[in-house]
């Protein structure tokens, strides 16, 4: 029963057993109508006002954690600042490059935490060829990758590749070639894998010592020696954390992740290529029975039924998590191969 609907029996009730239970009620208490009406008035103001401001507390909460626009990203064509880098790179892009990896050798042993990386590269280049420019800090290049670890980019093929601080036990190594935006060249012989083992692995930082635990020092140079060694670069190369290689079958389905990795920024922000290597797989779209499927910071997965580079847009700033698997059509499940046909990446995108 409301308030309004117990105060009096002739201005506010409609119903009359109502009417008289009010008039019961109220008798002994001797108030005034003009009163009585005015306090349940004041009541009822001061009633609203508290679920007013109650509703007002819960709208400023909700807000303040509400979180930003939810991400929505698309596909869209190839970017035009891309066509416009094909265009001037003339034949290139229709280049069938092709690799062999001269060290390691398949299944070498390797005595040390630092393993050199020696390619050939041959084929239909049509002008092809890795090689960073200075000014612009891009350039072809190849996609070098140890074990299940996001590639580094070798630009100087003259040098070779460093791999350093590699633990000890079994390794894979893949590499392939790109172009500059890191779409990688899809033809036959440009993919190559081999296995191998470190012995004797570790950490390189750390200064070499005696059986004791006496710090060695180095040989002294001659002046000559030293500046010998200044002038000439760097070699390419990264160092790596604890990493292993999974047993994988160079005859079964394998899907290598290339892109998105990293940080990007700018303009390059948005949109972002996905690009992978397929060994042993025919997709969906192409005649095959297989179909790559991605996710974007654990959303709905969709699929890939084409092997060729698709660009997404919509990417809000800050840390993403991309990830790729290599999927059986007939039973919508990943392809095992050494735990490689799944992976996920961590981007960040800073506009």
């Amino acid at each position: 029963m409301s308030a309004l609907s117990i105060c009096t029996a002739e201005t506010f009730c409609d119903n009359a057993a109502e009417s008289q239970l009010a008039k019961e009620f109220w008798r002994p208490m001797r108030i005034p109508k003009t009163r009585l009406i005015f306090l349940i008035v004041c009541a009822a103001l001061m009633v609203a006002a508290c679920q007013k401001n109650n509703e007002n507390a819960n709208t400023t909460a909700t807000t303040a954690a509400t979180p930003p626009g939810a991400q929505e990203l698309t596909q869209v064509s190839r970017p035009p600042k891309i066509e416009q880098m094909m265009k001037e790179r003339g034949e290139q892009d229709q280049a069938k490059p092709t690799l062999r990896i001269v060290s390691p050798a398949r299944n070498a042993t390797i005595n040390g935490s630092t393993v050199e990386v020696k390619l050939e590269l041959s084929g239909d280049l049509k002008g092809y060829m890795p090689h960073k420019d200075p000014a612009t800090q891009k350039g072809n290049h190849i996609h070098v990758i140890l074990d299940n670890e996001p590639y580094e980019a070798y630009y100087e093929l003259g040098q070779p590749f460093e791999l350093r601080n590699v633990a000890a036990g079994k390794h894979t190594l893949r590499v392939f070639p790109s172009r500059p935006w890191h779409e990688s060249y899809k033809n036959d012989g440009a993919f190559q894998m081999v296995e191998f083992t470190v012995k004797g692995g570790g950490d390189t930082s750390q200064p070499t010592t005696t059986k004791d635990g006496q710090t060695m020092a180095g040989p002294t140079k001659s002046p000559a020696a030293a500046a010998s060694t200044s002038a000439t670069p760097a070699r390419e190369g990264k160092s790596y954390g604890a990493s292993q290689a999974g047993t994988v079958d160079p005859k079964k389905p394998l899907l290598t992740y290339s892109r998105p990795k990293g940080e990007y920024k700018g303009e390059d922000g948005d949109p972002i290529m996905i690009d992978f290597w397929l060994l042993n797989a025919k997709l969906k779209g192409d005649g095959g029975d297989y179909q790559v499927r991605y996710s974007v910071d654990g959303g709905a997965p969709k699929m890939l039924d084409k092997w060729e580079p698709i660009w997404l847009t919509g990417w809000i700033n800050g840390k993403h998590r991309v990830t790729l698997e290599l999927i059986e059509t007939k039973t919508g499940n990943v392809v095992d191969n050494g735990g490689y046909n799944s992976t996920t990446r961590e981007i960040t995108i800073t506009k």
